[in-house]
């Protein structure tokens, strides 16, 4: 049986399961290019495919011997940390002297902006309360400045980036990467740590040692001229009190050999890298000015269109000769500076100067640097000191990356397993839900679970008012009459009804009462715990429900956590139930079947962060109001009386308060939401927004409200499964 503290090191090693459909899918999304693949795992947060896809990138960067690794030992946290420190000398020194600079920090950038991706999951449904996975949380929400996006790491990054002249769209933009000018090698290393944040639950030891490596060398910040957010005996910390929970866990010989793999790895990625960053520069250095031409010409040429329509480059077609297949760098250079529209024209700029100008016709295309390079090759052709045109195209690791492709074009993990999900009941759909990153291919269930869910709880935007704990009959959406709704259910529904118990039921009926709620508890949370990924955490309403979904992990913190909370209250009764992580949980006694219905909906709207993130905001509203009032007081005094801890309930009265609390931060975030929604589409797209939000409450008040439930004879409402 489960007891506090949660030490587990690693979750139980099983076969990764995916429909056989999701292997052509994956196949085809790791035949395109990195960027491609990279820009997927971004924006498609959702589908198995991408998750098998993940899991191919970890087993192509983790499944094979490195060529070179610097030597460490994995069971000494103060070796690795010295191994790190020496490593972190070396490369400082070789990169404090790169120039040009700001070509060197924009290569960085996919990496500088996506450091510390992999923390984004591990805290879930599956580990928590782990003491280590809090550990790494309580470092997480700091590097996520506190629940403030623009106080993060991220934003910190982005505009040091910006002050060194380097402006890049969002790292999931279409065309970031390409305005990062990033190499394949850069592509491919971002692809690695994005897909271990895809599976960070599972890969626990590799998230602990790529976690230390990254942000102990320091690489980023020491570029950027930022201050770490977290210093490295902060950082030590927490490998060593891994390193010492390893050494009494039943799997820690094999969760050290995987962190000590992790840190190997992330050694000589970021080694690689710098490296490749000292390439970069010293290319850069070497360039001609002929080449610097080329370059820019070749990065624009992809995209110069028809409205060239009769301009001729050496008396041919400009269309024609960039639309070439076979088109000749080198001898377009030669043509160009030879050619009349470089020419001066009666001592002045010559045709192309004047057109890159401000009110020539191809103002804007080029950037000042491109255009005082443009401008120097035109007076360097016209005083005839240009050489043959050389150029000196940019390869620059290529050949680390081609060894990279090589890896991942035959990675096939062994641990995977294609099979249509078969799911017998509800204890069987809540362990895969738990254990997501193992049974990816039950998405598809979860996402038409949460669907039917959503669809029949609508019968109470018309039933609703009739509900004992909430109100969810329908209304059209203003921050006042929000703000109105919330304070009507608080005072006649949660507080004026509230009367101390006059008589206190038995013992029996009181810790079965609590058995009802408990499953609930134990992933309390869980509905918020993907909002803060990568890709997604750029809105108000984002950060402020990350920081409620801390709060619910006590920010780090084990002692306010609230899955630890509501295991006390369990010991307190002596429930002795499993994790409900562990297989074992699927034969547990102790807590009744009828209510994993309730369970279920939450964490299949969990999985789906972007597709119902309305429906998760209303949600969200609902239960952090039903924290508070009557219900919550009865409890509190029916344990209390019978001599068991109340800290559960005590905690959400506090926490959840209407004041300041999450009950009025609930409302606060969806207002926030829905005017970011006006000010971007316009008031006629609120509405609707809107109505999607409020079918989140309504799924959360359908599970709350049995009477009002049973008691409709509307068949829509007999389609939910509850």
């Amino acid at each position: 049986m489960f007891a506090l503290p949660d030490t587990m090191t690693s979750l139980p090693t099983v076969a990764f399961e995916f429909d056989p459909a999701d292997r052509a899918e994956a196949d085809a999304l790791l035949s395109g290019r990195a960027d491609q693949v990279l820009r997927r795992l971004l924006r498609d947060q959702e589908s198995p495919a991408s998750l098998l896809a993940a899991r191919r990138v970890l087993d192509a960067f983790l499944g094979r011997p490195l060529p070179t690794v610097a030597a460490t030992d994995g069971l000494d946290p103060d070796a690795i940390a010295a191994t790190v420190a020496a490593t972190r000398g070396t490369l400082l020194a070789r990169l404090s002297t790169l120039e040009p600079r700001a070509d060197v920090l924009r290569q960085r950038a996919p990496l500088a902006l996506s450091a510390g991706c992999w923390l984004d999951t591990v805290s879930q449904a599956a580990t928590q309360p782990s003491v280590i996975v809090n550990r790494l949380y309580g470092q997480h929400f700091a590097f996520q400045g506190e629940g403030e996006p623009q106080k993060g790491v991220h934003h910190l990054r982005r505009r040091a980036l910006e002050t060194a002249g380097v402006h890049l769209p969002e790292i999931d933009a279409v065309d970031f990467l390409r305005k990062a000018q990033a190499r394949p090698l850069t592509a491919r290393h971002a692809l690695f740590y994005l897909a271990l944040s895809r599976l960070a639950a599972t890969f626990l030891p590799e998230v602990v040692g790529v976690h230390y490596v990254v942000h102990a060398l320091g690489l980023d910040d020491a570029l950027l001229g930022l201050t770490p957010v977290l210093d490295e005996p902060a950082l030590r910390g927490v490998l060593t009190e891994y390193a010492a929970l390893t050494r009494a866990s039943v799997t820690g010989a094999a969760d050290r050999r995987r962190l000590a793999r992790a840190v190997e790895l992330a050694l000589f990625l970021e080694t690689e890298h710098a490296t490749m960053l000292v390439e970069l520069a010293g290319w850069q250095a070497g360039l001609s000015l002929e080449a610097k031409v080329a370059a820019i010409i070749e990065r624009h040429a992809p995209y110069a269109g028809r409205q060239h329509r009769d301009v001729r480059v050496g008396g041919k077609l400009l269309t024609e000769t960039l639309a070439d297949p076979d088109f000749d760098l080198a001898a377009f250079v030669t043509t160009f500076r030879e050619s009349r529209q470089l020419k001066p024209i009666r001592g002045g700029d010559g045709r192309f100067l004047r057109a890159i100008k401000f009110g020539g016709p191809m103002f804007g295309i080029f950037d000042a640097q491109e255009a005082a390079t443009f401008e120097e090759w035109a007076a360097a052709a016209s005083a005839g000191t240009l050489p043959e045109v050389e150029l000196s195209p940019n390869r620059v690791g290529d050949p680390a990356a081609a060894a990279w492709d090589e890896r991942l074009a035959a990675a096939d993990p062994a641990d995977v397993a294609y099979r249509a999900a078969v799911v017998d009941d509800d204890r069987q759909l809540f362990h895969r839900l738990v254990n997501i990153e193992t049974y990816a291919n039950t998405l598809p269930i979860a996402r038409a679970r949460a669907a039917a869910n959503l669809d029949a709880a609508e019968v109470l935007f018309t039933f609703g008012a009739g509900g004992h704990y909430t109100d969810a009959s329908y209304f059209d959406y203003s921050a006042d009459a929000l703000y109105a709704r919330v304070d009507a259910i608080y005072w006649d529904r949660l507080v004026n009804p509230y009367k101390p118990l006059t008589e206190i039921p038995d013992r029996e009926e009181v810790v079965f009462g609590q058995k009802t709620f408990a499953l609930g508890s134990l992933i309390d949370g869980s509905w918020a715990a993907r909002i803060g990924n990568l890709g997604r955490y750029r809105r108000t309403s984002d950060g402020m429900l990350f920081s409620i979904y801390a709060d619910e992990m006590g920010r780090g913190d084990l002692r306010k956590n609230h899955i630890t909370l509501i295991h006390q209250v369990l010991a307190s009764m002596h429930i002795d139930v499993p994790h409900i992580r562990d297989v074992a949980f699927l034969d547990q006694g102790e807590l009744p079947d009828h209510l994993y219905g309730f369970s279920i909906h939450q964490l299949c709207l969990a999985l789906f962060p972007d597709s119902y993130y309305n429906e998760i905001l209303g949600y969200n509203l609902g239960i952090e109001m039903f924290g508070l009032g009557e219900m919550r007081l009865h409890e509190r005094q029916k344990l209390t009386h019978h001599g068991f801890d109340p800290i559960y309930e005590e905690a959400h009265l506090s926490i959840d308060n209407i004041s300041s609390g999450h009950a009025r931060q609930s409302a606060e975030i969806i207002v926030a939401y829905l005017d970011d929604v006006e000010r971007a589409a316009g008031a006629s797209a609120v509405q609707e927004e809107w109505r999607r939000v409020w079918r989140g409450y309504a799924s959360f008040a359908y599970f709350v409200e049995h009477a009002l439930v049973d008691s409709l004879a509307n068949p829509t409402a007999a389609e939910l499964v509850i």
